[in-house]
């Protein structure tokens, strides 16, 4: 049997390739540095703290729900091509 050659033109490009720029591994270094916040927050003073209580649990919920999500999704401004 006779083997086909594929030319480069054939290849297809997975869209996945180039999917996380340097701005969202920005963003998502931003998010554990604010985990690791909360995680400290959490830590200080008596188990009955406001800070322990209120306010790490607020930080913690921030950065799961909000700055890691948001990393994932970002994909920043699409340049138009054929334009100055």
């Amino acid at each position: 049997m006779a083997r086909i050659k594929k030319s480069a033109a054939q290849k297809k490009e997975s869209p996945f390739n180039n999917y996380w720029s340097k701005k969202n591994y920005q963003i998502l270094g931003a998010g554990v540095v604010i985990l690791i916040l909360g995680f400290f927050l959490m830590t200080r003073g008596p188990w009955d703290n406001p800070l322990s209580m209120t306010f790490s649990p607020i930080v913690l919920i921030v950065a799961y729900f909000v700055v890691i999500p948001f990393s994932i999704f970002y994909t920043g401004k699409k340049k138009k091509k054929g334009t100055a």
